[in-house]
Protein backbone atom coordinates (compact mmCIF):
# COMPACT_ATOMS: atom_id res chain seq x y z
CA UNK A 1 0.00 0.00 0.00
CA UNK A 2 2.77 2.45 0.91
CA UNK A 3 4.53 1.74 -2.39
CA UNK A 4 1.31 2.46 -4.30
CA UNK A 5 0.75 5.69 -2.37
CA UNK A 6 4.31 6.83 -3.06
CA UNK A 7 3.83 6.16 -6.75
CA UNK A 8 0.50 8.01 -6.72
CA UNK A 9 2.16 11.03 -5.09
CA UNK A 10 5.00 11.03 -7.63
CA UNK A 11 2.49 10.80 -10.47
CA UNK A 12 0.37 13.66 -9.19
CA UNK A 13 2.95 16.23 -8.16
CA UNK A 14 3.87 17.52 -11.68
CA UNK A 15 0.17 17.97 -12.46
CA UNK A 16 -0.63 20.28 -9.56
CA UNK A 17 -1.19 23.99 -10.25
CA UNK A 18 0.63 26.06 -7.59
CA UNK A 19 -1.66 28.38 -5.66
CA UNK A 20 -1.64 31.95 -6.92
CA UNK A 21 0.53 31.24 -9.96
CA UNK A 22 -0.49 32.57 -13.38
CA UNK A 23 -0.31 29.71 -15.85
CA UNK A 24 -0.79 29.10 -19.56
CA UNK A 25 -2.02 25.56 -20.11
CA UNK A 26 -0.95 25.23 -23.74
CA UNK A 27 2.61 26.28 -22.91
CA UNK A 28 3.13 24.57 -19.55
CA UNK A 29 1.16 21.32 -19.77
CA UNK A 30 1.49 18.67 -22.49
CA UNK A 31 -1.86 16.91 -23.16
CA UNK A 32 0.08 13.88 -24.41
CA UNK A 33 2.25 13.48 -21.28
CA UNK A 34 2.26 9.97 -19.74
CA UNK A 35 4.97 10.18 -17.05
CA UNK A 36 7.13 7.79 -19.06
CA UNK A 37 4.48 5.08 -19.27
CA UNK A 38 4.24 3.63 -22.77
CA UNK A 39 2.07 0.60 -22.13
CA UNK A 40 -1.70 0.80 -21.78
CA UNK A 41 -1.64 -2.60 -20.08
CA UNK A 42 0.84 -1.38 -17.46
CA UNK A 43 -1.35 1.63 -16.77
CA UNK A 44 -4.39 -0.67 -16.45
CA UNK A 45 -2.55 -2.79 -13.89
CA UNK A 46 -1.63 0.31 -11.90
CA UNK A 47 -5.20 1.59 -12.16
CA UNK A 48 -6.57 -1.70 -10.79
CA UNK A 49 -4.27 -1.33 -7.77
CA UNK A 50 -5.45 2.24 -7.21
CA UNK A 51 -9.12 1.27 -7.57
CA UNK A 52 -8.67 -1.44 -4.93
CA UNK A 53 -7.18 1.12 -2.53
CA UNK A 54 -9.95 3.61 -3.33
CA UNK A 55 -12.57 0.99 -2.46
CA UNK A 56 -10.91 0.38 0.91
CA UNK A 57 -10.66 4.09 1.68
CA UNK A 58 -14.27 4.69 0.61
CA UNK A 59 -15.51 1.99 2.99
CA UNK A 60 -13.59 3.58 5.86
CA UNK A 61 -14.80 7.05 4.83
CA UNK A 62 -18.40 5.83 5.10
CA UNK A 63 -17.78 4.10 8.44
CA UNK A 64 -16.11 7.14 10.00
CA UNK A 65 -18.82 9.45 8.62
CA UNK A 66 -16.87 12.65 9.33
CA UNK A 67 -15.49 13.79 5.97
CA UNK A 68 -16.99 13.99 2.51
CA UNK A 69 -15.11 14.30 -0.79
CA UNK A 70 -16.14 16.33 -3.83
CA UNK A 71 -14.41 15.44 -7.10
CA UNK A 72 -14.75 18.23 -9.68
CA UNK A 73 -14.13 17.24 -13.30
CA UNK A 74 -13.76 19.91 -15.96
CA UNK A 75 -12.63 19.70 -19.56
CA UNK A 76 -13.60 20.65 -23.05
CA UNK A 77 -16.03 18.49 -25.07
CA UNK A 78 -14.72 14.92 -25.63
CA UNK A 79 -12.07 15.27 -22.92
CA UNK A 80 -13.23 11.95 -21.44
CA UNK A 81 -15.06 12.96 -18.26
CA UNK A 82 -17.68 10.18 -18.44
CA UNK A 83 -15.20 7.39 -19.14
CA UNK A 84 -12.87 8.66 -16.42
CA UNK A 85 -15.67 8.42 -13.87
CA UNK A 86 -16.65 4.96 -15.12
CA UNK A 87 -13.15 3.50 -14.79
CA UNK A 88 -11.89 5.28 -11.67
CA UNK A 89 -15.01 4.52 -9.65
CA UNK A 90 -15.44 0.98 -11.03
CA UNK A 91 -14.60 -0.83 -7.80
CA UNK A 92 -16.32 1.48 -5.33
CA UNK A 93 -19.62 0.68 -3.61
CA UNK A 94 -22.25 2.60 -5.64
CA UNK A 95 -24.06 3.50 -2.42
CA UNK A 96 -21.07 5.60 -1.43
CA UNK A 97 -20.89 7.71 -4.60
CA UNK A 98 -23.15 10.30 -6.22
CA UNK A 99 -22.56 11.75 -9.70
CA UNK A 100 -24.13 15.00 -10.87
CA UNK A 101 -23.98 15.99 -14.53
CA UNK A 102 -25.08 19.61 -14.61
CA UNK A 103 -27.17 20.69 -17.58
CA UNK A 104 -28.11 24.30 -18.45
CA UNK A 105 -29.77 25.93 -15.43
CA UNK A 106 -33.53 25.63 -14.97
CA UNK A 107 -35.85 28.53 -14.22
CA UNK A 108 -35.69 27.57 -10.54
CA UNK A 109 -31.88 27.63 -10.69
CA UNK A 110 -31.92 31.05 -12.32
CA UNK A 111 -34.09 32.39 -9.49
CA UNK A 112 -31.16 31.84 -7.12
CA UNK A 113 -27.50 32.79 -6.89
CA UNK A 114 -25.13 30.99 -9.26
CA UNK A 115 -23.78 28.61 -6.61
CA UNK A 116 -27.20 27.55 -5.28
CA UNK A 117 -27.74 24.42 -7.36
CA UNK A 118 -24.20 23.20 -6.72
CA UNK A 119 -24.56 23.66 -2.96
CA UNK A 120 -27.69 21.49 -3.06
CA UNK A 121 -25.79 18.67 -4.78
CA UNK A 122 -22.86 18.42 -2.35
CA UNK A 123 -21.99 14.99 -0.94
CA UNK A 124 -22.94 14.08 2.60
CA UNK A 125 -20.31 13.14 5.15
CA UNK A 126 -19.01 9.67 4.44
CA UNK A 127 -19.66 9.89 0.70
CA UNK A 128 -17.85 10.83 -2.49
CA UNK A 129 -19.65 13.26 -4.79
CA UNK A 130 -18.64 13.87 -8.39
CA UNK A 131 -19.47 16.97 -10.39
CA UNK A 132 -19.25 16.12 -14.11
CA UNK A 133 -18.92 19.73 -15.10
CA UNK A 134 -19.51 22.00 -12.16
CA UNK A 135 -19.77 25.49 -10.73
CA UNK A 136 -16.77 26.32 -12.93
CA UNK A 137 -19.07 26.44 -15.93
CA UNK A 138 -20.08 29.82 -14.49
CA UNK A 139 -16.63 31.20 -15.33
CA UNK A 140 -16.08 29.13 -18.48
CA UNK A 141 -19.16 28.74 -20.71
CA UNK A 142 -20.70 31.90 -19.28
CA UNK A 143 -17.45 33.81 -19.84
CA UNK A 144 -17.16 32.60 -23.44
CA UNK A 145 -20.88 33.36 -23.93
CA UNK A 146 -21.47 36.44 -21.73
CA UNK A 147 -25.00 36.75 -23.10
CA UNK A 148 -25.87 33.92 -20.70
CA UNK A 149 -25.49 36.43 -17.87
CA UNK A 150 -28.71 38.05 -19.09
CA UNK A 151 -30.70 34.96 -18.11
CA UNK A 152 -29.29 35.13 -14.58
CA UNK A 153 -31.13 38.40 -13.95
CA UNK A 154 -28.29 39.88 -11.92
CA UNK A 155 -28.56 43.38 -10.45
CA UNK A 156 -26.59 46.01 -12.33
CA UNK A 157 -23.89 46.20 -9.63
CA UNK A 158 -23.18 42.48 -9.98
CA UNK A 159 -22.63 42.84 -13.74
CA UNK A 160 -20.40 45.87 -13.60
CA UNK A 161 -16.64 45.61 -14.15
CA UNK A 162 -14.80 42.73 -12.57
CA UNK A 163 -17.58 40.14 -12.67
CA UNK A 164 -15.16 37.27 -13.34
CA UNK A 165 -12.67 38.33 -10.69
CA UNK A 166 -15.53 38.55 -8.24
CA UNK A 167 -16.77 35.08 -9.16
CA UNK A 168 -13.30 33.58 -8.75
CA UNK A 169 -13.18 35.07 -5.25
CA UNK A 170 -16.66 33.80 -4.39
CA UNK A 171 -15.82 30.28 -5.62
CA UNK A 172 -12.57 30.25 -3.64
CA UNK A 173 -14.33 31.38 -0.48
CA UNK A 174 -17.11 28.82 -0.95
CA UNK A 175 -14.64 25.98 -1.42
CA UNK A 176 -12.66 27.17 1.62
CA UNK A 177 -15.86 27.03 3.64
CA UNK A 178 -16.53 23.48 2.43
CA UNK A 179 -13.01 22.27 3.29
CA UNK A 180 -13.15 23.85 6.74
CA UNK A 181 -16.41 21.99 7.34
CA UNK A 182 -15.09 18.59 6.33
CA UNK A 183 -15.87 18.43 2.59
CA UNK A 184 -12.56 18.01 0.76
CA UNK A 185 -12.55 19.47 -2.77
CA UNK A 186 -10.53 17.61 -5.45
CA UNK A 187 -10.30 19.44 -8.79
CA UNK A 188 -9.24 17.81 -12.06
CA UNK A 189 -8.96 19.59 -15.39
CA UNK A 190 -8.72 17.14 -18.29
CA UNK A 191 -6.36 18.78 -20.76
CA UNK A 192 -7.21 17.66 -24.32
CA UNK A 193 -5.43 18.79 -27.49
CA UNK A 194 -7.38 20.21 -30.40
CA UNK A 195 -6.13 17.45 -32.73
CA UNK A 196 -7.27 14.69 -30.35
CA UNK A 197 -10.66 16.33 -29.93
CA UNK A 198 -11.05 16.25 -33.72
CA UNK A 199 -10.21 12.54 -33.78
CA UNK A 200 -12.77 11.80 -31.06
CA UNK A 201 -15.45 13.81 -32.84
CA UNK A 202 -14.78 11.86 -36.05
CA UNK A 203 -15.25 8.61 -34.11
CA UNK A 204 -18.57 9.86 -32.78
CA UNK A 205 -19.69 10.58 -36.33
CA UNK A 206 -18.32 7.39 -37.94
CA UNK A 207 -19.36 4.83 -35.32
CA UNK A 208 -23.16 4.42 -35.07
CA UNK A 209 -23.05 3.36 -31.41
CA UNK A 210 -21.36 6.69 -30.60
CA UNK A 211 -23.62 8.93 -32.70
CA UNK A 212 -25.65 9.84 -29.64
CA UNK A 213 -22.61 11.54 -28.12
CA UNK A 214 -22.34 14.03 -30.99
CA UNK A 215 -24.32 17.25 -31.31
CA UNK A 216 -23.97 19.89 -34.07
CA UNK A 217 -23.37 22.45 -31.34
CA UNK A 218 -20.11 20.69 -30.50
CA UNK A 219 -18.57 21.96 -33.73
CA UNK A 220 -19.80 25.50 -33.11
CA UNK A 221 -18.20 25.44 -29.68
CA UNK A 222 -14.99 24.09 -31.22
CA UNK A 223 -14.80 27.31 -33.23
CA UNK A 224 -14.37 29.10 -29.90
CA UNK A 225 -11.36 26.94 -28.99
CA UNK A 226 -9.01 29.87 -28.32
CA UNK A 227 -11.63 31.64 -26.19
CA UNK A 228 -12.04 28.53 -24.06
CA UNK A 229 -8.27 28.15 -23.65
CA UNK A 230 -8.06 31.70 -22.35
CA UNK A 231 -10.95 31.01 -19.96
CA UNK A 232 -9.23 27.83 -18.75
CA UNK A 233 -5.99 29.73 -18.14
CA UNK A 234 -7.78 32.38 -16.11
CA UNK A 235 -9.80 29.84 -14.13
CA UNK A 236 -6.77 27.74 -13.20
CA UNK A 237 -4.65 30.80 -12.38
CA UNK A 238 -7.26 32.36 -10.09
CA UNK A 239 -8.85 29.35 -8.38
CA UNK A 240 -6.01 26.94 -7.59
CA UNK A 241 -5.68 27.40 -3.84
CA UNK A 242 -3.84 25.75 -0.98
CA UNK A 243 -7.11 24.25 0.27
CA UNK A 244 -8.45 23.20 -3.16
CA UNK A 245 -5.69 23.03 -5.79
CA UNK A 246 -6.28 22.27 -9.45
CA UNK A 247 -4.57 19.38 -11.21
CA UNK A 248 -4.08 19.55 -14.97
CA UNK A 249 -4.40 15.95 -16.18
CA UNK A 250 -3.15 15.11 -19.70
CA UNK A 251 -6.16 13.69 -21.55
CA UNK A 252 -4.94 12.72 -25.03
CA UNK A 253 -4.43 9.18 -23.71
CA UNK A 254 -7.56 8.12 -21.85
CA UNK A 255 -5.71 5.35 -20.02
CA UNK A 256 -3.30 7.86 -18.50
CA UNK A 257 -6.04 10.36 -17.63
CA UNK A 258 -7.86 7.64 -15.69
CA UNK A 259 -4.71 6.59 -13.86
CA UNK A 260 -3.79 10.16 -12.94
CA UNK A 261 -7.31 11.03 -11.76
CA UNK A 262 -7.39 7.92 -9.58
CA UNK A 263 -3.99 8.90 -8.12
CA UNK A 264 -5.24 12.41 -7.29
CA UNK A 265 -8.37 11.10 -5.55
CA UNK A 266 -6.34 8.44 -3.75
CA UNK A 267 -3.92 11.06 -2.45
CA UNK A 268 -6.77 13.07 -0.92
CA UNK A 269 -8.30 10.02 0.77
CA UNK A 270 -4.87 9.05 2.11
CA UNK A 271 -4.51 12.52 3.61
CA UNK A 272 -7.91 12.18 5.30
CA UNK A 273 -6.94 8.66 6.42
CA UNK A 274 -10.43 7.70 7.62
CA UNK A 275 -10.63 5.06 10.35
CA UNK A 276 -13.19 2.52 11.42
CA UNK A 277 -14.82 3.81 14.63
CA UNK A 278 -13.85 2.24 17.94
CA UNK A 279 -16.71 0.87 20.04
CA UNK A 280 -17.04 1.65 23.74
CA UNK A 281 -16.71 -0.86 26.60
CA UNK A 282 -20.47 -1.36 26.99
CA UNK A 283 -20.85 -2.17 23.31
CA UNK A 284 -17.94 -4.63 23.44
CA UNK A 285 -19.59 -6.39 26.40
CA UNK A 286 -22.86 -6.60 24.49
CA UNK A 287 -21.02 -7.93 21.42
CA UNK A 288 -19.33 -10.65 23.48
CA UNK A 289 -22.67 -11.74 24.94
CA UNK A 290 -24.27 -11.75 21.49
CA UNK A 291 -21.39 -13.83 20.11
CA UNK A 292 -21.72 -16.41 22.87
CA UNK A 293 -25.45 -16.67 22.23
CA UNK A 294 -24.93 -17.06 18.48
CA UNK A 295 -22.24 -19.69 18.99
CA UNK A 296 -24.62 -21.73 21.15
CA UNK A 297 -27.28 -21.47 18.45
CA UNK A 298 -24.82 -22.64 15.78
CA UNK A 299 -23.73 -25.55 17.98
CA UNK A 300 -27.33 -26.69 18.56
CA UNK A 301 -28.03 -26.44 14.83
CA UNK A 302 -24.96 -28.51 13.93
CA UNK A 303 -25.86 -31.15 16.57
CA UNK A 304 -29.40 -31.44 15.24
CA UNK A 305 -28.17 -31.80 11.68
CA UNK A 306 -25.48 -34.31 12.59
CA UNK A 307 -22.64 -32.15 11.35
Amino acid sequence: MRRDLRYAHQLVEPLRVPAGEAIEVSRQFDPGYTDGLTSKSEASTRLAEFVSLLADYQERLAAENTFGVLLVLQGIDAAGKDSTIKHVMSGINPEGVTVHNFKPPSEEDLDHDFLWRYQRALPERGRIGIFNRSHYEEVLVVRVHPELLDAQRLPAAARSGGVWTRRYREINEWEHYLVENGIRVVKVFLNLSKAEQARRFIKRIDEPEKNWKFAPGDIRERERWDDYQQAFDAMLSHTSTEWAPWHVVPADHKWFARLATAAILLGTLAEIDPRYPDVDADTRTAMAAARAELMEEVARSETASGR
